[in-house]
């Protein structure tokens, strides 16, 4: 079978999305399917910035082809990447089925129109987040509240197959008045990361942390609920001088707003950000030294980033929301609070802060009981599955 993958971005770009579809193409490839992975020259969306000249525009990664095309976008809040010369290069390769990766994206329009035009069926993977989610001020919730209402409905409904990763995906689709197609609901594999660096508590020291840490790592976004965070570590401080906090991740404009916020609650110099980290291992380190994780969303489609903190044994805090309900049980893998409610968030970082044992219990029934659970072959598995009901339809 001839596969089409659609994704904005691809590795080295980073990001959740980026990263299922490297893991699901090859192995993909490597049942024998033709997969070809068509993307843009973007390093990340939202600031603009492109992938270095040196990132080649074709190659063959891991038995994929991966085509990396030139996108323009609007400028400002009105930013919408619109790729040139996919629907020519999808003439020309001719897939039997298209997967398009993120709903809302040009590459959805365009598979819609080349799947009507040449009746093949295409498939689409959501990633959805609801509109006070996604990051941008004013303006860009009323542009992506048009869109919803105007143009998104027929994309959506023409899809052969849209699939979700979580029941409240799922959910929140229907409440917001899409008509859906038929709905297939397929959780995301965990990929494990490196073994840690080894010495003493590496990552810390490379910091110049002397005692146990609270650990974030993902974007700095507008969604992520930070700035709650800050508050709550500072309540958490003022208990515990010895506690300090990180935030790993590329700043999604929210760094400044971090940094004012601990700075006027006094822990300015315990709230180290680290920016991304390159270094697999580096951030291994960083899981498995952590005395806790936290993350404290408003939305989050399903959250791999716990995964991999209990891969590594280590107990989470996260916000009640979107699909982390439904693979972190509460009080059994961690501790589950309301969104941007600062004094919750503050008690749980509180109750687990200082009770080892519970710590432990918690962190060894996410990495022995949660984890297992969420395989890229089980993915790849049930992908073929609908694709090969989607062609035969």
């Amino acid at each position: 079978m001839k596969i089409a993958q659609l994704s904005t971005r691809f590795p080295p770009g980073p990001g959740g999305v980026e990263r299922h579809v490297a893991e699901v193409a090859p192995r993909l490839a490597a049942r024998g399917h033709a997969v070809t992975v068509y993307t843009s020259d973007l390093y990340s969306e939202f600031p603009f910035h492109r992938l270095d000249p040196t990132v080649p525009r074709r190659e063959v990664v891991k038995g994929v082809h991966v085509r990396r095309l030139p996108v323009f976008s609007l400028p400002s809040e009105l930013h919408y990447p619109f790729f040139r010369g996919l629907g020519a290069a999808l003439e020309s390769d001719r897939p039997d089925v298209l997967h398009v990766h993120t709903y809302g994206t040009n590459q959805a329009a365009v598979a819609r129109r080349y799947a009507r035009a040449h009746r093949v069926p295409w498939v689409l993977t959501a990633h959805y987040h609801p509109i006070w989610s996604i990051y941008g001020g004013w303006l860009r919730h009323q542009i992506r509240g048009f869109y919803d209402r105007r143009l998104a409905g027929p994309i959506v409904k023409d899809a052969s197959r849209l699939i979700v990763q979580s029941r409240e995906e799922e959910r929140l689709l229907r409440v917001n008045g899409f008509e859906l197609p038929p709905v297939e609901i397929v959780p995301p594999g965990f990929s494990p990361l490196p073994a840690p660096l080894e010495g003493e508590r590496p990552f810390a020291a490379s910091l110049g942390i002397q005692g146990p840490f609270l650990l974030f790592v993902g974007r700095l976004a507008s969604n992520k609920g930070l700035v709650e965070l800050v508050e709550a570590f500072a309540a958490l401080r003022r208990a515990h001088p010895e506690a300090e906090l990180v935030l790993v991740g590329e700043d999604g404009g929210m760094g400044d707003a971090v940094r004012r916020r601990a700075a006027d609650l006094g822990v300015s110099t315990v709230v180290h950000l680290t920016g991304f980290l390159r270094d697999e291992r580096q951030l291994a380190s960083a899981f498995s030294e952590a005395r806790l994780f936290v993350l404290p969303s408003e939305y989050e489609a399903f959250g791999l980033v716990l995964l991999e903190a209990l891969a590594h044994g280590t107990p989470v805090v996260a916000s009640r929301v979107g699909g982390i309900p439904e693979f972190v049980p509460d009080g059994k893998a961690g501790i589950l609070v309301p969104p941007l409610d600062v004094p919750a968030l503050g008690s749980a970082l509180e109750s687990l802060w200082t009770d080892e044992p519970r710590r432990r219990a918690l962190g060894e029934f996410g990495r022995s009981q949660v984890v297992p659970r969420y395989r890229w072959d089980v993915v790849v598995e049930q992908l073929e599955r609908i694709y090969g009901s989607v062609v035969a339809g």
